[in-house]
C-alpha cells in the first residue's frame, strides 16, 4: 500500500489549515450524581466517526474519497470460529481468518488485496464493504494462541486481553473481542473496570450458531461489533448481540437457545441497529478525570457468589466467609432482604465484614434494585453489607475482583468505591430536583414562544439546533460562563455543530486552557472526529498550542497512524522547511517522532539543513533527530551540510554524531 495513498486526512489534513480534537472522558456519576454521562450526540442524527481519507491509485482508482477507521479484532475462542467435525464442534488454528476472508459481508476482498499488513500483524487486514457513511472500516485479526471455550477462561485471560487492548491503543480506533457466550457478561463487566479511562469503544461479540452454519447468527454480530467499532466513538466496554448494543457491565445471560440470549434488565440499550441506527448518545458513560487511559491488571480471585434460600444454615454461611475469603456477593431475596430474624447469620455476617471483607447486597430478581427501606434488608445494611441498587450479579462479583485488587486503597477507600457508581454498573439518583431545564433559559424560551412551539419533543428540536452552534461558539471565545449556562439548561457540551465539530474542538485551538480543561472534566471526547476527518488533539497541533497540546496528551491524547508511515514525516519536513519551528515543536509536544521519513527518505533534519535553518536544526538535535540517518539518495544530513559549504552546520552535526 505504500506509495498509494495521496492523503491521510488524520495528519495529512495539517498542510490545508483544518482540523479539531478531544478527549473521551466520562461526566457521570461523580459529578452529577447519576448513572450516566452528558451526552455524545450531533444535532440532527449521530455522525459517524471520521477518520483518514484514502485516495488509492494503480490497478483501482475507483476507492477515492473515502475515509477510513481501523479496528482490532481480538479472537478469543468460543462458538463463532468453530466448525463441526465428526458431529462435534471444534477450532482449529487458522481457520477463522480463512473463513472471514471468503465473506463478503465481511470483507470486501478487491480492497483489501490493496492493503499493507499492519504493523506487528502476519495477516493483511481486513475490510467491511463502505458504509452509507463513505466510511471504510478496515480491521486485523489478532488470534490468541490457546481458543477457549468462555467456560474455561479466567482472570489471566481477562488480563491479557486487557493488556493487548493497551499494546494497541493508539493504533486503532475501536476494538472488539470475539468470545464465548456462557461468561461473556462476566468479561465485559471485568474489562469496564480494569480498562480505566477508556475513551474508545470495546465491544464484545460472538454467536449462537457458528459463523460456517447457515443459519449462524455470527455473521450479523461480527459485522454490527466492527460497524460500530468504527464508526462511532462510544468510550465503553460493550457488549453486541442480535442488534443491539449494551453496556458491558449490565448484561446477563438468559438463555443458551435463542439469538436474544443477552439482556440488560435495568439499563435500555446503547444503540438499535435497524433500517436507521439508533444511539443513545444521552445514556453513554464518559469518565470526568485528566488522566489517561491506563490498564489495571491486579484483580482478586477470592471472591464469591453466595445465593441465600430459607433454611440456609449458620455453619454454611460461616464457612463461606471464612479466609481466604475476601469478598462476597450476597444474594437475597426480593428487594434486597435476608431473614432479619436469625440473629446468628446476621452476627456471622456482621463479625466477616468487622474483620475487612467486602459483601455487596445484589437481589435475585432479574429485574429491580435492593432498596434500603424494609427492615430485613435494613438489617444487613446495619451488619456492614453495602447496597448493590441494580448491579448485576457478574458486574458485582468484578468489581469485588478490581477494588480488592487496589491494594493501596484503605477499608474506607473500598468501601466507598464498592458505593460509587464506577462505570454505569449502578443507578444513583437523578437530577437535581430544582436544576435548570431548556425552558428556564430566556433566550430558548423567546424563540420557543416566537415559533409557537409547545411539545417538548419540539423544544427539544430547538435544543439540537441552536445550543452546538452557540455551544463552539463560546468555546472558541473563551466564554466559560455561557458554556456553564448552556449545560445548566440541559445543553451537552458534547454536541457537534454542521462540521462536527464540538466544542472542545473549537477551543482547542485556542489559547484558553481553562475552557479545554473544563470541557474535558466534563466528560467531552478526544477522540470524536468533526467531518474532516480531525481530532481536537489535532486542532491544538495544527494551531501550535503547546499548552493545550500537553494538557490534552496527558489525557491519552494521541494521533492515530495507519501503515502509510511517510504521511508525519513530509508534514514535519515541510515544516522543517518552511523554518516553522513552532509546528516542529508542536508535534514533538504531543509526543511525535522528530526521525519520521517522507516519501524520499528525508527526515526533517535532512531538509532543516538544505533550507540552513539554524533554529530547526538546533531544535531537532534536542528533540533527538539523528545526523546519521539516510534519504533514498544515500545521504545524510551532514553530507548535505557539506556538500553546501555550511561549516557551522557541519560543525554542529559532527559534535553531535560523536557524542
Amino acid at each position: 500500500m505504500e506509495g498509494q495513498s495521496s492523503s491521510v486526512l488524520q495528519i495529512s489534513t495539517l498542510a490545508v489549515g483544518r482540523g479539531a480534537g478531544g478527549r473521551a472522558g466520562t461526566a457521570g456519576s461523580h459529578g452529577s450524581g447519576s448513572d450516566v454521562g452528558g451526552p455524545l450526540r450531533a444535532p440532527i442524527r449521530p455522525k459517524p466517526l471520521r477518520v483518514r481519507s484514502r485516495k488509492l491509485s494503480g490497478k483501482d482508482s475507483s476507492f477515492a474519497e473515502e475515509t477510513e477507521s481501523r479496528v482490532l479484532v481480538l479472537y478469543a475462542g468460543g462458538t463463532i470460529g468453530m466448525y463441526k467435525e465428526n458431529d462435534v464442534y471444534v477450532v482449529r488454528p487458522g481457520y477463522f481468518h480463512k473463513l472471514v476472508r471468503a465473506m463478503p459481508m465481511l470483507n470486501d476482498e478487491e480492497y483489501a488485496s490493496l492493503l499493507d499488513p499492519s504493523p506487528g500483524m502476519e495477516e493483511r487486514p481486513f475490510a467491511l464493504p463502505i458504509s452509507q457513511e463513505g466510511v471504510r472500516v478496515i480491521y486485523d485479526i489478532h488470534e490468541y494462541k490457546v481458543l477457549k471455550d468462555s467456560s474455561n477462561l479466567n482472570i489471566t485471560d481477562w488480563v491479557e486481553m486487557a493488556e493487548d487492548i493497551s499494546r494497541y491503543y493508539r493504533r486503532y480506533d475501536g476494538f472488539v473481542i470475539l468470545h464465548g457466550t456462557d461468561t461473556m457478561a462476566y468479561t465485559s463487566s471485568a474489562l469496564s473496570y480494569m480498562l480505566e479511562n477508556l475513551g474508545k469503544p470495546v465491544i464484545l461479540t460472538g454467536a449462537q450458531v457458528p459463523l460456517p452454519e447457515l443459519r449462524s447468527d455470527g455473521r450479523d454480530n461480527l459485522q454490527g461489533a466492527i460497524y460500530i467499532a468504527g464508526h462511532f466513538v462510544i468510550p465503553e466496554v460493550a457488549l453486541y448481540f442480535n442488534d443491539k448494543l449494551y453496556r458491558g457491565n449490565r448484561v446477563v445471560k438468559v438463555s443458551s437457545e435463542s439469538f436474544s440470549c443477552f439482556d440488560s434488565p435495568n439499563f435500555p440499550p446503547l444503540v438499535k441497529m435497524a433500517v436507521n441506527i439508533e444511539v443513545a448518545w444521552e445514556s453513554l458513560f464518559r469518565p470526568n478525570s485528566l488522566e489517561s487511559f491506563r490498564v489495571h491488571s491486579s484483580m482478586e480471585s477470592h471472591v464469591g457468589l453466595l445465593r441465600l434460600f430459607p433454611g440456609i444454615t449458620k455453619e454454611a454461611v460461616q464457612a463461606f466467609l471464612n479466609p481466604p475469603m475476601r469478598g462476597v456477593v450476597m444474594q437475597t431475596f426480593g428487594a434486597g432482604n435476608g431473614p432479619d430474624d436469625r440473629k446468628d447469620l446476621i452476627e456471622v455476617v456482621r463479625e466477616a465484614t468487622g474483620r475487612g471483607m467486602l459483601i455487596i447486597n445484589c437481589t435475585q430478581c432479574a429485574r429491580g434494585t435492593v432498596s434500603p427501606f424494609y427492615r430485613t434488608g435494613k438489617s444487613l445494611l446495619e451488619a456492614g453489607v453495602i447496597p448493590g441498587g441494580d448491579i448485576t450479579p457478574e458486574a458485582a462479583l468484578t468489581k469485588l475482583c478490581y477494588i480488592l485488587g487496589k491494594e493501596e486503597l484503605s477499608q474506607e477507600e473500598k468501601l466507598a468505591r464498592l458505593r460509587c457508581n464506577l462505570r454505569g454498573e449502578i443507578k444513583l439518583g437523578g437530577r437535581h430536583k430544582d436544576s435548570m431545564t431548556l425552558k428556564d433559559s430566556e433566550f430558548i424560551r423567546a424563540v420557543v414562544d416566537t415559533l409557537n412551539v409547545t411539545s417538548s419533543q419540539e423544544v427539544k428540536a430547538v435544543q439540537d439546533a441552536l445550543f452546538p452552534p452557540l455551544m463552539c461558539a463560546a468555546a472558541k471565545n473563551g466564554d466559560l460562563a455561557s458554556l456553564k449556562y448552556y449545560r445548566e439548561c440541559g445543553g451537552d457540551l458534547s454536541l457537534a455543530d454542521y462540521d462536527g465539530r464540538t466544542p472542545l474542538h473549537l477551543a482547542a485551538g485556542t489559547k484558553n486552557v481553562k475552557v479545554v480543561e473544563y470541557l474535558l472534566e466534563r466528560g467531552c471526547s478526544i477522540y470524536v472526529k468533526d467531518s474532516f476527518g480531525n481530532s481536537p488533539f489535532f486542532d491544538s497541533i495544527r494551531t501550535k498550542n503547546l499548552e493545550v497540546i500537553k494538557l490534552i496528551k496527558k489525557t491519552g491524547g494521541h494521533l492515530i497512524h495507519t501503515s502509510h508511515q511517510h504521511e508525519l514525516g513530509t508534514i514535519l519536513c515541510h515544516a522543517a522547511a518552511l523554518d516553522d519551528r513552532d509546528m516542529l515543536e508542536a508535534f514533538f509536544a504531543a509526543g511525535e517522532d522528530m526521525n519520521a521519513k517522507d516519501y524520499c527518505g528525508n527526515t526533517p533534519l535532512h531538509m532543516a539543513v538544505l533550507k540552513n535553518s539554524k533554529e530547526c536544526i538546533d531544535f531537532l538535535l534536542e528533540a533527538g533527530a539523528d545526523p546519521s540517518l539516510k534519504d533514498h539518495c544515500n545521504n545524510t544530513a551532514l553530507r548535505i551540510a557539506e556538500e553546501k559549504g555550511l561549516e557551522g552546520v557541519v560543525h554542529r552535526l559532527e559534535k553531535v554524531t560523536v557524542s
